[in-house]
């Protein structure tokens, strides 16, 4: 990582020796595959909709197949943004609607229900990693329960208000360069000379 950040660095930015141990917690990580993980698969559904029907024997749900596509894209953008508790839960939600799709598809008249029975493990599978993700994030970036924090009794003036006031007018100086204004500044007209002359 520390060679590609010195590769796209700008002239005079200074050189990455080491990068250093990353601030991502192990439930980060997870999050992050997730997401990319929903991103590839949401594209493979919605280029290729007939061969994951083909494999599923569900003919004719190409349309379904890339609506889930989309939805998959939608909830790894969320997953992999700053608000990551709404495309994990969003993730948990589409799992549950992938296992109801598969279970309507897990008939005794499919001639693919083996691959249809593989397919839920790996949906139930996903769903308990999409779960364990949801709530460590939503865990690890709550913030804590209680009385809400109040900040009315703070001015910003760490010596207070009254100590404030007038401090400018004490120690103010005019900049050298301020202090000789140039004398169109003074005429009328925002300094047209020849507005002020004619």
């Amino acid at each position: 990582m520390g060679y590609l950040s010195n590769i796209s660095r700008s002239e005079g930015d200074p050189k990455v020796v080491h990068p250093g141990r990353s601030s991502l917690g192990g439930v980060d990580r997870l999050v992050r595959a997730l997401g990319w993980f929903s991103l590839g698969l949401g594209l493979a559904e919605l280029l290729a909709p007939r061969q994951f029907t083909r494999a599923l024997g569900m003919p004719g749900q190409e349309m379904l197949v890339r609506s889930y596509g989309l939805r998959e894209i939608g909830s790894g953008v969320l997953s992999l943004s700053p608000d990551k508790t709404t495309g994990l839960w969003s993730r948990v939600g589409g799992d549950a609607l992938d296992v109801l799709t598969l279970a309507a598809a897990y008939r005794a008249d499919n001639p693919k229900r083996d691959n249809v029975a593989l397919a839920l493990a790996a949906v139930a599978g996903i769903m308990v990693l999409d779960l364990i993700g949801a709530q460590g994030v939503t865990g690890r970036h709550r913030r804590a329960s209680g009385e809400r924090r109040r900040y009315s009794d703070r001015s910003g003036f760490p010596q207070g208000v009254q100590s404030a006031r007038g401090a400018a007018r004490r120690d103010f100086r005019t900049p050298a360069d301020m202090q000789a204004a140039p004398a169109t500044a003074a005429l009328p007209n925002g300094g047209d000379l020849a507005a002020s002359t004619g």
